[in-house]
């Protein structure tokens, strides 16, 4: 269940009650893809870089090491050891973006692993009881991603087959949640509104979808390659749109001034590989913008990655032993940045939730909206 607490401008600050906690939003969900976050955290270190929520990938869980596995062993929470709120995706981008060969009809999706090769059909009903075996908090419902730029005719067609695979999730998901032996009988659903980048079809769709008064509303099919003032416009297109009593949630965004915008957009939840991947390049958020570690200047720079981060490394670690570990290829290094990054991007969300609490979030966006996601300027 979503309260909204209030409101500044469309900027909202709410609270998402789930079986396993309250979610404070504007919330960022760290991207564990298999059950892990790549660059060696665990669920426990998760509670130390303030996470709230951890979103795992459906389409790689039931090719390795599969979703009945899982449940036999109690779901994803007890498999993980992380007892907070878990998202778990539906499968569709991985099937749509990493599927040489793949299939549409009316029943779903066939194609190939990535992995072995081996054929497997996905539709609806078969990626909500894949869900429904990981057990997982909140359940997103089985769409089709469709390329971004397409047409609007093909978009159309896909929004229509969307909004009918979205009737039988909802079906499917009902029944699941009531039969005696599911992992978790209080699993929420979320529909994914499409249309690419045609403001009348997101619309459209986001009204048809709205219909079914489901526990919460993402926005899909974005943060694709379109400039992120197509992303905008899009938001503000559908928002108005969108269920004030629902949580909602941009899929895949983003950087940290994408999430300031969307914030002030009326946007609740997001999730990036972003903050995992670029760490692992060296690449550090900061309060005054970004550094790469890797950089000659960094060699002897006993201090920490930022002078105004509480992270457990900024705490401990020096920006030359970052580097260090990085360039001698240590795993540390991976594990360093990356715990610091998701804690960056934790705490922007505190921050942001924050300057909502005590009514000063447009003085907080317009501080930092030129700055986070820019080199930093250094200096000596």
């Amino acid at each position: 269940m979503y309260r909204l607490i209030k409101q500044e401008g469309s900027a909202r600050r709410g609270e998402f009650t789930t079986v396993h906690g309250t979610v404070q939003t504007p919330g960022f969900m760290n991207v564990a893809t298999t059950a892990a976050i790549k660059g060696g955290l665990s669920s426990y270190d998760l509670q130390d870089i303030r996470c709230q929520v951890m979103l795992c990938n459906t389409y790689h869980l039931h090719v390795r090491t599969g979703d009945r596995a899982i449940r036999e062993m109690g779901g994803l929470h007890r498999f993980t050891g992380w007892d907070k709120p878990i998202l778990t995706d539906s499968g569709g981008f991985q099937v749509f973006s990493l599927a040489k060969l793949r299939s549409i009809k009316e029943e779903g999706v066939t194609f190939n692993s990535h992995i072995d090769g081996r054929k497997i059909f996905m539709g609806p009903e078969e990626s909500m009881r894949i869900q429904s075996n990981l057990g997982s908090t909140i359940a997103m419902a089985f769409d089709e991603c469709v390329e971004n730029p397409s047409t609007h005719q093909y978009s159309a067609l896909s929004c229509e087959r969307t909004t009918r695979w979205l009737y039988r999730c909802k079906e499917e998901h009902d029944k699941l949640n009531a039969l005696h032996d599911t992992v978790n009988k209080k699993q929420l659903l979320f529909g994914i509104n499409q249309g690419c980048t045609f403001p009348d079809l997101r619309i459209k769709h986001m009204q048809e979808i709205a219909k079914l008064d489901l526990d919460g509303y993402a926005i899909g099919g974005l943060a694709v390659g379109e400039p992120a003032e197509v992303m905008y416009e899009i938001i503000s297109a559908v928002e108005p749109y969108m269920p004030q009593n629902k949580i909602r949630y941009l899929m895949g965004v983003g950087t940290p001034c994408n999430i300031l915008e969307a914030v002030r957009k009326g946007v609740d939840l997001f999730d990036c590989v972003m903050p995992s991947r670029n760490a692992r390049h060296g690449h550090l958020f900061t309060w005054n913008g970004i550094i790469n570690i890797n950089n000659a200047c960094f060699e002897k720079d006993m201090s920490p990655i930022d002078s105004e981060c509480d992270c457990p490394v900024c705490t401990r670690h020096s920006r030359a032993y970052i580097r260090h570990l990085l360039k001698a290829k240590e795993v540390l290094g991976l594990r360093l940045a990356v715990m610091h990054n998701l804690y960056f991007y934790n705490s922007l969300m505190e921050k942001i939730r924050n300057a909502l609490d005590e009514g000063n979030f447009d003085e907080f966006y317009h501080k930092y909206i030129n700055i986070l996601d820019k080199r930093a300027v250094l200096y000596k």
